[in-house]
């Protein structure tokens, strides 16, 4: 292995030059929004709880489920990975993480049997056109099913399309989640703190503490680790591996998303779980990879993840492996083959809410790493292969559905 500091990318731009310009220099250079939007996630995590409070009917609709079903696609989809066994753990009732593509291909047999159930569509636009085809297809299909919307767009076809049937209820985020640019950051986490926050409605003064904490946890990646992504993105890549346990699996999947989208599919992107890693996976960790881990609090996850990485260091597997969490063990610090960002309150957070925070951190490293490949990450996809919104497609079996 090369060492570290010998191995950045070429590149026009200097360390930090990215954050110095002025928001017109950004915006000529098309980073404006993503910039600010990962930026405002502290404020936007914390405007999420009052939501939940003004909503009427939410712990009508949680109480009364055998069943919670989490759908949505892309980002959307992950955000229920994130959430789901948190949510689960809350509710004390099964909860199912089920794509709305699946429901689309297979119909509602694709949703487990327990009734009554509660399915909640999460959506930042609320206009692909899955979401609303899925929507109305298990409405048409499943009478037993209530169901939630969660969206950052009031005027989004999810929010206006069914307003008025009484088995729908909608919960609109603060308009500032609704981000401009192509890619889901403070979106995404607003819409996993609200889902996050169903498990809450009896006690949400206390989850506006944990938010609280929770905001303050990224603010501290903001203020204190930007420059150490920016430095990271640099180094000379062209695969990520992302590692996740839980619910931290899911930040692991919308990390490899955001690499991913944010770099044009010019860096391959994995997601995988430590102990997954060790079944074939392993297999695509080369000397251009980087690893990013992400640490669990919970000391028997712990053990599986540090042996994991132990076995990486031992078989010489990877460009560097960036170690992100709260008391990062010393002998990983010292080894010269990891780089270690120590992230304070993590553990008093909890495994079950610092998949937010891990989220971030993907999204600077994408956002680092697009620009450093010359990219506009408010709009990276230069021939159009991508766009903020999913266009339209044929939907094949649902025209005969009712509206």
């Amino acid at each position: 292995m090369q060492p570290l500091d010998l191995i950045h990318t070429p590149g026009p731009l200097q360390a930090s030059g990215w954050l110095n310009r002025s928001e017109a220099e950004q915006d000529r250079a098309g980073y404006v929004h993503t910039l600010r939007e990962i930026r405002q996630q502290p404020a936007t995590i914390r405007a999420t709880v009052p939501v939940l409070a003004r909503t009427p009917g939410l712990n009508r609709l949680i109480s009364d489920a055998r069943l919670v079903v989490l759908t949505g696609s892309g980002s959307s989809e992950y955000v229920g990975d994130s959430v789901r066994n948190a949510l689960q753990s809350r509710l004390g009732v099964p909860v199912e993480v089920v794509p709305g593509g699946s429901i689309l291909t297979n119909g509602a047999a694709v949703v487990p049997p327990l009734r009554p159930a509660l399915m909640i569509s999460i959506a930042r636009s609320g206009d692909s056109p899955e979401s609303t085809a899925a929507l109305r297809l298990v409405l048409d299909q499943e009478p037993e099913v209530r169901h939630l919307v969660i969206t950052c767009n009031p005027n989004g076809a999810l929010s206006t399309d069914f307003q008025d049937d009484p088995r729908v209820s909608i919960l609109t985020l603060d308009p500032r989640t609704n981000d401009r640019s192509l890619v889901m950051t403070s979106s995404f986490t607003a819409l996993a703190t609200a889902a996050r926050g169903l498990g809450y409605l009896g006690d949400l003064d206390t989850y506006s503490r944990i938010c609280d904490r929770c905001s303050d946890t990224v603010n501290y990646l903001l203020s204190g680790h930007i420059a150490r992504f920016e430095e990271l993105g640099s180094l000379a890549f062209t695969r990520v591996v992302y590692l996740g346990t839980a619910d931290n699996f899911g930040a692991a999947r919308e990390c490899a998303l955001k690499m991913l989208e944010m770099t044009a599919g010019r860096v391959s992107t994995m997601a995988e779980t430590y102990l997954g890693l060790r079944h074939g996976p392993m297999s695509f960790v080369n000397d251009q990879t980087l690893v990013v881990c992400f640490l669990s609090s919970n000391p028997v996850a712990r053990a599986y993840e540090l042996d994991l990485i132990d076995e990486l260091n031992r078989k010489q597997l990877g460009l560097a492996k960036v170690i992100i969490g709260e008391n990062v063990p010393a002998g990983l610090v010292a080894s010269r083959d990891n780089i270690p960002i120590e992230c304070a309150h993590l553990a008093q957070l909890g495994d079950e809410n610092a998949s937010t925070a891990y989220v971030v951190c993907g999204q600077l490293l994408g956002l680092f790493r697009s620009l450093r490949e010359g990219l506009r990450p408010d709009s990276p996809s230069e021939n159009g292969i991508i766009s903020r919104v999913v266009e339209s497609f044929r939907l094949h079996g649902v025209g005969e559905l009712r509206s």
